[in-house]
C-alpha cells in the first residue's frame, strides 16, 4: 500500500435515499458533495445529507470491490450494516478458489 488508505461512506438523503461512495478523505468528499462543484449528480437536490457510516477499507481496489459489493444490496441490508446488525467482513470477501471454468 502506497499509504493512501480509502475508506468507504455512505450518506443517508434529506429524501431518505442512501448514498455509497469512497474516499481517501471522506469529510473533504463531502464537502465536495456539499458544494456541488465535484460532487457526485446523485446527490444534487438531495442536500441535506449526513454522514451514518465509514470505514476504513485499505487500497482503492478493495474500496472499488466493497463500493460495488454494498451497492447491490437492498436498502434493509444497507441499514442492517448501518445499524451494525450486517458485518461488512461479511460482504469484503473474495471468491478466487472453487469456480469452474466449464
Amino acid at each position: 500500500m502506497s499509504g493512501e488508505s480509502y475508506s468507504l461512506y455512505i450518506l443517508q438523503c434529506a429524501d431518505d435515499s442512501l448514498y455509497t461512495g469512497i474516499a481517501r478523505d471522506v469529510q473533504n468528499r463531502i464537502g465536495e458533495h456539499q458544494s456541488g462543484s465535484k460532487g457526485a449528480k446523485y446527490l444534487r437536490g438531495r442536500t441535506p445529507f449526513k454522514l451514518v457510516f465509514e470505514q476504513l477499507v485499505g487500497t482503492r481496489s478493495a474500496a472499488q470491490s466493497l463500493e460495488h459489493r454494498i451497492k447491490k444490496l437492498s436498502k434493509a441490508k444497507k441499514l442492517a450494516l448501518i445499524a451494525g446488525r450486517l458485518s461488512i467482513d461479511h460482504l469484503n470477501f473474495r471468491h478466487t478458489s472453487g469456480s469452474s471454468l466449464g
